[in-house]
């Protein structure tokens, strides 16, 4: 067996790897790379014996002033991060990276090392002694995550910073959360809804708000709310044109790759939120509602005729994304209270990891933090 290689290949040897193996994050498909125009990309392929065994998506960021950029593969790359030898798989990928100019690589292994029932995070939540979702007894730690860690560390790789109470940094998440589907009915998920979700459900239905897909032409609606959250919980909203773009760029391949869901009450949109469909998983994104109509409770009704629409389309996971580990970070727990009452479990990632490339590469990379740190 020859040692593998990693080179470019095409849109279109990218996209027939994924109808063989469609579980990738919605952030390694090539369609991805065109809903970022501030990076450039390129889709890879490993190559063993002469068959493509894995593919990527990879954003280079160039770095002002230089001929040098930064490498980086969100949720990725999708290889086999739990064998013995990550290097046999990380070395190739670098060395293609290198002749490209990488200065250094940061990458997102899509590996789950602990995670916490939404009952567990809930009682969390109401307990004042306890700080931390770590502090909590963990449902499952896989100890075969924490060894690729372990690993990386080993080969020169080092976590990416974040901020430990928040859990978020320039990059992915190091927390998320998600929702089970696969073998579960809709009787069995609304069981699993926590007592102030039911009642919020309740109380949406009783009002009799209206949960339905939305078109391209509703996209201002969407923004309208996705803002005034923004606006409310302090985070930097994206333009409109991201969406606009998200939207062509997402659908250009599959029609039903991005979905827009809208609850409207009397004829106003009161809460609205994105669907993004890969393989047997879907995303919970942007999520956005006013203040408007917040009684009626909308995003409860919008969330929950999302998920059991994901359910019918045979998804297995309904991915919620990010949370926050703090369960004393007021500015972000009415979030972590929402998906965990909508029976989400809390997943701790692996993180993201970087590495330097080149003689220049620590400098470089230290004078790329501080650039996009005042962007």
């Amino acid at each position: 067996m020859t040692s593998p290689y990693v080179r470019e290949i095409t849109r279109e040897e990218h996209l027939a790897h994924l109808r063989l193996h469609p579980d990738a994050s919605h952030l390694q498909i090539p369609e991805w790379a065109d809903v970022k125009p501030d990076w450039l990309a390129e889709s890879v392929g490993w190559f063993e014996d002469g068959t493509r065994t894995a593919t990527a998506l990879v954003l280079y960021r160039p770095l002002p002033g230089t001929r040098r950029c930064l490498a980086y593969l969100p949720d990725g790359p999708t290889i086999d991060w739990l064998g013995p030898r990550p290097e046999r798989l990380l070395d190739p990928l670098v060395a293609h990276l290198e002749k490209r100019g990488a200065f250094s690589v940061r990458i997102g292994p899509p590996v789950v090392v602990r995670h916490w029932d939404a009952g567990t995070v809930t009682a969390g939540l109401a307990d004042p002694d306890v700080h931390h979702v770590r502090e909590l007894p963990a449902a499952g730690v896989d100890g075969f995550a924490l060894d690729a860690g372990e690993r990386l560390r080993g080969l020169g790789w080092r976590r990416c910073a974040q901020d430990e109470d928040s859990g978020f940094g320039l990059g992915q998440p190091r927390y998320g959360c998600q929702i089970p589907l696969a073998g579960r009915s809709v009787d069995e998920l609304r069981e699993a809804l926590a007592p102030h979700f039911e009642q919020s459900l309740r109380t949406a239905e009783s009002a009799g708000v209206r949960v339905s897909w939305g078109t391209a032409a509703d996209l201002p609606d969407f923004y309208r709310l996705y803002a005034a959250t923004a606006a409310r919980d302090g985070f930097r909203a994206r333009p409109p044109a991201y969406f606009r773009r998200m939207w062509e760029a997402l659908n250009a391949e599959d029609s039903d790759r991005l979905r827009l869901y809208l609850a409207e009450y009397d004829g106003e949109v009161l809460s609205a939120a994105l669907m993004i469909n890969v393989g047997s998983r879907v995303w919970h994104s942007y999520a956005g509602s006013g203040r408007r109509g917040r009684e009626l409770r909308p995003s409860s009704a919008l969330l929950w005729r999302m998920l059991c629409d994901a359910r019918a389309a045979g998804a297995a996971t309904y991915d919620l994304r990010s949370v926050t580990p703090s369960l004393t970070e007021d500015r972000l727990l009415g979030r972590l209270h929402f998906k965990t009452g909508a029976g989400g479990r809390v997943l701790e990632y692996l993180g993201e990891w970087e590495r330097p490339v080149g003689l220049q590469g620590r400098v470089l990379q230290r004078a790329l933090g501080v650039y996009l740190g005042r962007r």
